[in-house]
């Protein structure tokens, strides 16, 4: 028993983790931030332009309400609603990770003298030269 709760403990500590939880806690914050950028900044000149339709009460009756009976209706504003917030999601992902990955390209890059190059990407540039001349030597002496 002892021996589960050091391995779960070596889990919970590991960087993964934490990362993982702060990504969760950061996605909600956003899922926030989205949500009222669509109801209060995107669909309202939606709304404007055609003609003061709101999306979100948008359905198709199947079967009308009556006495002691539920209206059943298919909600589709609804899903043109969450369909905006999806897109908008994605399309903030796809900058951001547009944005880390040229910055990555640019760290990754050994002749760029901007940015400062890792550690490990630098030695393995050089072991890559070396191999390269290394190579060179050998189809030298082979010929």
């Amino acid at each position: 028993m002892k021996n589960f709760f050091t391995e779960f403990k070596n889990f919970a500590i590991k960087g993964n983790m934490v990362d993982m939880a702060i990504g969760i806690i950061i996605g909600a914050s956003f899922n926030a931030v989205v949500n009222t950028l669509v109801k209060k900044v995107i669909m309202p000149p939606l709304s404007l332009l055609t003609g003061g339709v709101n999306f979100g009460n948008k359905k198709y009756v199947l079967r009308e309400a009556a006495e002691g009976i539920e209206e059943v209706a298919v909600g589709y504003g609804d899903l043109f609603n969450v369909l905006i917030d999806f897109l908008i999601v994605a399309f903030t992902i796809f900058l951001v990770v547009k944005g880390m990955n040229r910055f990555r390209n640019q760290a990754e890059d050994v002749d760029n003298e901007k940015v400062e190059t890792p550690k490990n990407i630098e030695l393995l540039s050089k072991i890559e030269k070396l191999l390269e001349e290394q190579n060179k030597l050998l189809q030298k002496k082979d010929d």
